[in-house]
């Protein structure tokens, strides 16, 4: 069985297409799945709507993505867990890939990112430029990961110790329990980001982070980024 967890944050305005690409692909990939969707202190219509859609909800309030991403795996059933944002498309072909890249023998892996809308072209580039350097490296981006339940039990999860890049110290420590995969297939990301803020508002984030080290991702404060959407602070 895979489950697929969901974390979410405030996200009645995607969360719907979201859960429903994901049952659209599980049922032609024809796989067995349960799906959970981690509320983390929404005051919003999230728990509403993921019920509605036909999902479980585990209701946490944290406000730290590594660690809702975890509490979504200790209430999994499936011997596969599937993470994937809640404001991110699932295609069909994409979660074929991952299944059959698991059959192959890999123990996990990501995948390419799409944008849902035009966004411009410095974001273009940018996240070009990054997913090649993430696929050199073989890291996957946080919208989309899958991995074997054994193997992340084996590294213990997601690191709770920071607020942002867990995704890739989980990939760096799944690599060496085996074959880490990032798939040519893509999933489709919101756009919202590289459209509310601006190239140099996101050099300075890049910066802050480079030069702070892990001190910078170890407090959610500086990453409003990832923690508070722009036009919650209007």
């Amino acid at each position: 069985m895979i489950t697929f967890v969901v974390p979410a944050h405030n996200e009645e305005t995607l969360l719907a297409r979201t859960l429903a690409s994901i049952h659209a692909a599980a049922k032609t990939a024809g796989v067995d799945y349960e799906l959970i969707v981690v509320d983390d202190a929404s005051t919003d219509r999230t728990t509403e709507i993921a019920t509605a859609n036909g999902a479980r909800v585990v209701p946490v309030a944290v406000r730290q993505i590594s660690a809702v991403r975890n509490a979504g795996a200790r209430e999994a059933k499936g011997d596969v867990l599937v993470f994937i944002d809640a404001d991110t498309i699932l295609p069909t072909e994409t979660l074929a890939a991952a299944v059959s890249a698991l059959k192959a023998g890999a123990i996990g892996g990501g995948g390419g990112i799409a944008f849902d809308e035009p966004v411009p072209l410095w974001a273009h580039i940018t996240a070009s430029m990054i997913m090649g350097c993430m696929r050199i490296r073989s890291w996957a981006a946080g919208c989309f990961v899958f991995v074997r339940r054994d193997a992340f039990a084996a590294v213990g999860g997601f690191d709770e110790e920071v607020f942002v890049t867990e995704e890739l110290i989980l990939s760096q420590a799944l690599k060496q329990q085996g074959r880490f995969v990032i798939l040519h297939e893509r999933v489709v990301t919101s756009a919202r980001k590289a459209q509310r803020y601006s190239f140099g508002e996101m050099l300075a984030l890049a910066c802050r982070m480079a030069f702070g080290g892990r001190k910078a991702i170890r407090r959610r404060e500086g990453l409003e980024l990832w923690y508070q959407r722009r036009e919650e602070e209007l």
